[in-house]
């Protein structure tokens, strides 16, 4: 759900209470299943229990958990890598503070999960007591950003709540200044404290999954549904059978006579044969079908939900082009992914370089770039080989960056050139005494020292 207030409407506080009423109903009707969905607390668990002499088997295959860790493993299990533009030393150095200060590439993670589940998430920023920008992550059952109605989607409030163990709500309200905090008691009161944040705009991003926040599994929820239900059922029928009724017809049992087929397991009487009957009843064997049906529904679930179903034994045997064209479905899920992170990002480094804290100008965040690499096998040979071939066509940095194994482009030249410049300064000591320019240290060192034993 998207919360819309025109540019020149203010926020009154009846508007406000209104929001936080929408917002509860879409926890408690969307939002609520698909955390109970990836938690495995799935409808089959809350049926109504059978009576006392029919099996009720209970099963769920958590397909949503799978589906969202298997996405987020492929999207950010490497993590991303920040390059920037120019010799802006600076620029680097203070990014690479920020996001070890705020242990960004775990936020990352855990904030690409969040988009997966509930389809949207959010990152809040905030200066610390020690005058440093700090970084966290928020559920969108926690909050909700509030944009006006043009067609930017400008964005106006973010509303962040929280319930303390008095089960009191409570909650604070971002605008492009400043942030004030309230409590609900049947209704709305604001705190006297108000702070300014020192953002140049709403201290908050909206991270989405895609345009339309639908989270990664929604689409095949009620598939998952349908699975479990099929194969507790299952399981039932397994239990029915093996518990089955021995039916004897043509004779009399009494009570000792059953416990003794039941301890014994030995069947003998006297009379005709043939108009004695002993047999277990058996109900219609669905087996057939539900096989079908449960073999049916796992493969539309993977299918639907565009995520690979990487634990089949077929997958790992597949050849190279065979598991890129398996993989394809992923890659492309992984690319929208991309696109909105990346628009998330640039919005996270906007907000931060604009803070005084920060030291940097405004402008500076366009000079950064970011680099995902899907998490997949990676053949580390073909990609030097493709790096080699690249060689005088691409940029160092480009080159470089083709590789699985350098986790830092920039870091890597730096070392590059350091070498470089050594190798550089032996060659001109070799050049110049004629031997090995460790051996001429060595030399060097020797008569420092005699010279100072003098």
């Amino acid at each position: 759900m998207i919360y819309r207030l025109a540019a020149e409407k203010t926020l009154t506080d009846d508007k406000l209470m209104e929001f936080i009423r929408k917002h509860d109903a879409e926890c408690a009707f969307r939002l609520q299943k698909l955390w109970d969905a990836y938690m495995t607390d799935y409808p089959i668990f809350h049926e109504k229990e059978k009576p006392a002499w029919k099996p009720d088997n209970r099963i769920a295959v958590n397909f949503a958990k799978y589906i969202v860790d298997t996405m987020n493993g492929f999207f950010l299990g490497n993590p991303i890598k920040i390059s920037v533009d120019g010799e802006a030393e600076d620029i680097k150095k203070y990014v690479e503070f920020l996001d070890q200060y705020n242990d960004q590439d775990d936020n990352n993670a855990e904030l690409s999960k969040l988009c997966s589940i509930f389809g949207n998430g959010y990152e809040m920023y905030y200066v610390d007591p020690i005058g440093n920008v700090g970084i966290t992550y928020l559920s969108p059952m926690d909050g909700f950003m509030i944009y006006d109605d043009s067609v930017l989607q400008r964005e106006r409030y973010f509303v962040r709540l929280y319930i303390d163990d008095d089960q009191v709500l409570h909650g604070s309200l971002s605008d492009d200044e400043n942030v004030r905090w309230f409590t609900i008691k049947g209704k709305l009161v604001w705190d006297e404290d108000e702070k300014k944040h020192g953002f140049d705009g709403v201290p908050a991003t909206e991270y989405v999954e895609n345009r339309e926040r639908i989270g990664i599994f929604e689409p095949v929820l009620t598939m998952i549904n349908a699975y479990n239900k099929a194969i507790s059922e299952k399981a039932n029928d397994v239990d029915y059978f093996a518990d089955a009724y021995l039916k004897v017809l043509g004779a009399y049992l009494d009570k000792e006579d059953v416990k003794h087929i039941r301890d014994d397991r030995i069947i003998n009487f006297d009379g005709e044969a043939d108009k004695l009957n002993v047999d277990f009843l058996k109900k219609p064997d669905g087996d057939t079908t539900q096989e079908h049906l449960i073999d049916r529904l796992e493969k539309l679930i993977f299918h639907i939900s565009m995520v690979a179903n990487i634990s089949d034994e077929n997958f790992g045997t597949s050849s190279g082009i065979a598991m890129k064209y398996k993989l394809q479905a992923m890659h492309n899920l992984e690319k929208t992914k991309e696109r909105k992170f990346t628009s998330g990002m640039n919005r996270r480094y906007r907000l931060i370089f604009s803070n005084p804290v920060s030291g940097m100008k405004n402008e500076d965040w366009v000079k950064l770039h970011y680099k995902f690499t899907p998490n997949i096998p990676a053949n580390v040979l073909e990609e030097t080989e493709i790096a080699g071939n690249l060689d005088g066509i691409v940029s160092h940095e480009t080159q470089l960056g083709t590789l699985s194994i350098v986790d830092n482009v920039q870091a890597e030249i730096d070392k590059l050139e350091e070498e470089q410049k050594k190798n550089q300064d032996d060659a001109v000591m070799r050049g110049l005494f004629g031997g090995a320019a460790g051996d001429i240290t060595g030399v060097l060192e020797k008569e420092g020292s005699g010279s100072a034993k003098a």
